[in-house]
């Protein structure tokens, strides 16, 4: 995105992030999007039809009858400095060749998992791994239930010990919110880290 940015080069804070929400079919994150979102979101939903059975998994989801063909498109401000374009991943891996398009520019993301479903995000984490790219996990609590603690989730998921793990609840604005500071923190601990092991290399 446009305008530069504190966590890779140590100015200003930047006008614009790019950040990813990711994940599974099904597990949240055009709600997300759209419950943390100060704009109306765009979005790409077709209803599901016939045409997908057999290609899509709803097991664990029968009541999902809609699916992100494209993207999700939302936008939240943080402070004064620092707002956020939030780009929502399809889900389906039908449509998986279009991550690469919206990783361009991304500076971290939000992997949501379901509990209910936790494989479907390991793609997700997979992605965002091999490309070195920063993110937080996000654990949605359908139904406001949240049955197993972060620790046990990063240890399901194969994650390492300093992996963010964190609750949430994509339906609500602040849980939403949290998630999203929570990764920049990290994306600015991670800059602040690299440049210092940059100067400690310079002479004075």
């Amino acid at each position: 995105m446009a305008g530069s940015s504190p966590v890779i080069q140590g100015t200003s804070a930047p006008d614009t992030v790019k950040i990813l929400i990711a994940g599974g079919f099904g597990v949240g994150k055009t709600t997300m999007v759209g419950s943390v979102s100060e704009i109306v979101p765009l979005r790409t939903e077709e209803p599901l039809t016939a045409a997908g059975l057999g290609v899509d998994d709803l097991g664990g989801i029968p009541e999902k009858h809609a699916t992100t063909v494209a993207l999700d498109f939302g936008r939240i401000t943080l402070s004064q400095e620092l707002v956020l374009y939030l780009f929502g991943t399809p889900g389906q891996q039908r449509f998986w060749f279009m991550w690469n398009d919206l990783a361009i520019g991304a500076l971290g993301a939000v992997v949501l998992v379901d509990v209910r479903r936790p494989e479907s995000s390991f793609a997700a984490i997979d992605f965002f791994e091999r490309r070195g790219i920063p993110f937080v996990v996000g654990v949605n609590g359908f139904h406001g239930e949240h049955p197993y603690a972060p620790e046990e989730i990063r240890e399901a998921l194969a994650l390492p010990d300093n992996a963010h793990v964190l609750l949430c609840d994509a339906r609500d604005r602040e849980s939403c919110r949290d998630v999203l500071i929570a990764l920049i923190d990290q994306l600015i601990a991670t800059s602040a880290r690299s440049q210092g092991r940059g100067q400690s290399g310079t002479p004075a």
